[in-house]
Parts: C-alpha cells; structure tokens; sequence
C-alpha cells in the first residue's frame, strides 16, 4: 500500500487507532478519541444528509451532495488540497520549491509548449501528455499518462527534492528528482551543519559543533542542525577567534561592510557579538550575523571553493589541536634529525668496518675477481663449524674441510691460516689468479668468503683425491688402464705447454 494523501498532515495523532473520520455539517471530519476535531475540510456549503465521501479510481477523494443532479462532480476534492504526492490530472501550478515557505529555491523554470525548461526530462519516452494554463483568471499544470498499465506519481518527500516514480516490478522507481544533488536542497543540513554530496550520510557539523539531535541525525532528519560546542564569550577583551572553511557557495544572508583588509573586516565581526563569521575576497567584506544555512563541501562536481572564517570559542578544541599540531611538528623535525643523524653515524661505521674487514653481500662479486661471494652463514652451515669430523687436511696454508651444500653440492673448503700475513688486496689477487687458471684437470674455484680475520675459499670437491697421487705414485699408476694413462698424459704435457 502506498501512500498518496494525508488529511491531517500537520497536526498528526499519536494513536491512529482512536481516530475517526466522520460526514458533519456537509464536511469531512477527522475526531481524536475525545471527539476533538483534528481535521475538516471546512467547505461549509451544505447541510444535507445526502453528502458522501468517494475515492475514485485515480485516487481522488471527492466529497459530492448525491440530492444533486450533477452527483459525478463533488464540492471539494483532495487533488485540490495535495500534500507531498500529485497524482495524474490535479490542476497543479508552476513548481517552485521554497524552504519554511520563504526560501525559493529550485523552480521548474518557464513552460515551452512541451514542456518546463528546467525539468527537459518529462519530455522523454512519450509517457505522459502535459498541459499547462496560464492566463489571467488561472494558472495551473496537469500531467496525464498515455498508458493506463503504467502508474506514476510526483512525490515532495523529506528529502526536499520533487521526485517522479515509476510502479515498475512490484515496487516504485525513481525517475527523476528535482534539485538533481540533494545538497542543492536549500538547508538541507541545517544552521552550521554542511552537506558533502560525495558522501552517503551527507552532513556533518562545521568544526566547534555538534549535532543539535543526535537522534535525529540517526534517522537521517538533519534539520535540527548543530549547535556550539562551546558557547561564544563576547566580552571586550576579545576571547573568541576564527577558523577558515572551504566551501562551494558562501551563505546567502551576508551583509557588506566597509574594510580595507582581512585584518580589518575580522575586527569588525569580533567588535558585533552577533556576527558569527566574515569572508574577505576581491577587495570585499562580508558578515553574517545568527545562523549560518545552506552550506556545502567542495566536492569534484562542483569544484569551485569560497573560504568563510567561522566564529568560535578561543577554547575550542581546534584551536588547542592547531597548538599541539604546531608542537608536534616542531617535535618530529628535531626528531627526525636526530634520527637522520644517527642513521648516518651508523652508516659510516658500517662502511669503515665493511673495509676493515673485507665483507661482502653474499652472491655478490663486489670486488670484480669473477667468482662468487659466499655468506659466511652458508659456509659454517655447510661444514657444521670447522667441525673435525670434516677435515680433509691440514698444512702450512690453513685447513681443508669436506662441506654439503644445500641440493646436495659437494664442496672443498680451504680456511688459510690466521697467521698470514696476506692482506685483503692480496688475498683478491689470489683468486683472480686462481679463477684465471681454470682447467678440466685443476680443481674448479666456486667461491671465496672474507670475514674479519676469516678468508676462505671454496673448491669442488674431487672424491678421488689430486691427480698427482695417480701420476707420481706407481703403484696407483700401473693400476690404471692404457687408456686412462694415455689420457693423463696427454693432459699433462697440455697443462705445462700453457704454462
């Protein structure tokens, strides 16, 4: 069931269910449960018995005297009295909105034949036939709708917008909507409150108040507005102070005053305990004076931006924030110079110790020698701490230990001595040399480490131990095939011609 019509709209009964609507005196009467009248249509014109009250098809309530011939047409009818909803075929007149029956606001504009200049929409989809007089004795617009299967109907909800709603799958369907944003709705929010169309509750309060009825705001009723947080102090000693605000529009109710500066016209609101705040812009001061109305965030539709200077306490908490802010910043400089200091003392010491030491990122090859820095981490791992169990050997270099890999890699890692005298530069060297002396028969170089007094490098390793066990040992040579011997051989003279 939708609602279309209501009789008593303002001045609404609690208990619906004690009201009563009765036929009195040729009038439309609706009783309270004391048989107080709340409602009547107050036509006056008849006094008979035979008056009756009929809703008609379109959903007009007619009241009509059946003792007359002409019964089909009544003496009084609810489309002659609308409420928020107008209905096919009510004479209606130009639509202009107004605010509390003053403000106007948004207005259809002028009728071109087809149809009002500001509403181009019903024109579209041929749904509906409009017609609009305007002469000297009248003036009223009537809609019809060229379908009987469709049903329509204007609505002037709490929205403050004038909506047209299509019944369209068991349910009504916005089709248009008049102003087009909800905060075009003059005072929408409420005095101080400020309406941003990019969000889905629309208002909130300016900076230094708060909501007039909270309960309100959480029925989505915004008209209460906002109030001070803290009271104003007009005293001559000036205590209060102002705040800047960015708005699409500046309030309409401004008065202008004759300043030479920013700093003058804000004097002359503080000197007025009425002026609530002042604009300065092109060489113009504005004041206003009471509640501030009709206020709007910018937004990326309206783009435009007027800075308003709102009056408040000297003790608001925006004020108080705006000192802490200053002393917070204050605060995160030296801080973060501190910080940066430290950070940098930090890095140098790093620095002075990577070249004291020689460590290098892992993977890396940082000095150029072409062959592969290993972690440190990796190489205690893989050998589980210079453990014995996994020395191969010993001399006057240093220790050779058998390690694993992850993946199973086998690998050979000589520790040279700590007590050589060989420096970082040198050790370097070395590997280059090394890495440069690479051959099939020549253990293959896969790494090196340096780490403090540590420097390590690592080899493949060969299970079958050097080959000059093989060569120079002739118990071990005859045991190997001709083949084999022939091809060591050939090796052999290879490796000293490329000497």
């Amino acid at each position: 069931m939708t609602i279309v019509w209501v009789a008593n709209w303002e001045t609404p009964i609690s208990d619906m269910n004690s009201a009563e609507l009765k036929i009195l005196d040729g009038n439309l009467v609706l009783m309270d449960k004391s048989q107080v009248s709340i409602w009547s249509t107050n036509v006056n014109l008849t006094t008979s018995n035979s008056v009756v009250a009929a809703l008609g098809d379109n959903g007009n309530l007619v009241l009509r005297d059946e003792s007359e011939s002409r019964t089909s047409e009544g003496f009084w009818q609810s489309f002659d009295n609308p409420t928020d909803t107008l209905l096919p075929d009510p004479n209606g007149i130009q639509c202009i909105i107004r605010w509390n029956r003053t403000k106007w606001y948004w207005t259809s504009g002028r009728w071109n034949g087809r149809f009002f200049g500001s509403v181009p929409e019903t024109s579209l989809y041929n749904i509906y036939n409009h017609n609009y007089v305007d002469n000297v004795n009248e003036s009223y617009y009537t809609y019809s709708l060229n379908s009987f299967s469709i049903k329509s109907r204007y609505v002037m909800d709490v929205s403050g917008q004038i909506k047209l709603k299509l019944w369209y799958q068991e349910k009504w369907v916005l089709f248009w909507s008049q102003p087009g944003h909800q905060c075009d709705v003059y005072a929408y929010c409420g005095a101080f409150g400020t309406c941003n169309q990019n969000s889905s509750n629309f208002c909130y309060c300016l900076p230094g108040f708060k909501q007039r009825s909270e309960n309100d705001w959480n029925l989505k009723d915004y008209s209460g507005g906002c109030v001070r947080e803290i009271i104003l102090n007009c005293t001559n000693d000036r205590k209060d102070k102002f705040l800047a605000n960015s708005l699409v529009r500046l309030p309409s109710n401004s008065q202008r005053v004759m300043a030479g500066s920013a700093g003058e016209c804000e004097s002359i609101c503080l000197s007025n305990c009425s002026c609530t705040a002042y604009a300065y812009e092109y060489n113009a001061c504005l004041v206003w004076n009471g509640e501030l109305m009709d206020l709007q965030r910018p937004t990326a539709y309206n783009g435009s931006e007027r800075t308003i200077h709102i009056r408040l306490s000297r003790s608001a908490s925006q004020f108080s924030k705006n000192k802490k802010s200053k002393v917070l910043v204050i605060s995160s400089v030296v801080g973060s110079v501190a910080v940066v200091m430290v950070l940098l003392a930090t890095v140098m010491i790093c620095i002075y110790h990577w070249h004291k030491s020689g460590t290098t990122k892992a993977g890396d090859d940082q000095s150029g020698v072409g062959v592969p820095f290993c972690s440190w981490e990796s190489i205690i791992a893989a050998i589980e701490n210079f453990s014995d169990i996994h020395k191969l050997g010993c001399g006057g270099f240093g220790h050779v230990y058998k390690g694993l890999f992850p993946g199973g890699q086998e690998i050979a890692v000589k520790r040279l001595s700590s007590c050589s005298l060989q420096g970082i530069n040198e050790f370097q060297n070395e590997i280059v040399l090394i890495a440069k002396l690479q051959h099939r028969n020549l253990v293959r170089l896969l790494g090196y480490c340096m780490k403090e007094n540590e420097k390590i490098l690592l080899y493949e390793y060969m299970p079958n131990k050097s080959l000059d066990a093989f060569i120079f040992e002739e118990a071990v040579w005859h045991h190997l095939g001709d083949s084999k011997r022939s091809s060591l051989s050939s090796s052999r003279f290879k490796v000293e011609d490329n000497s």
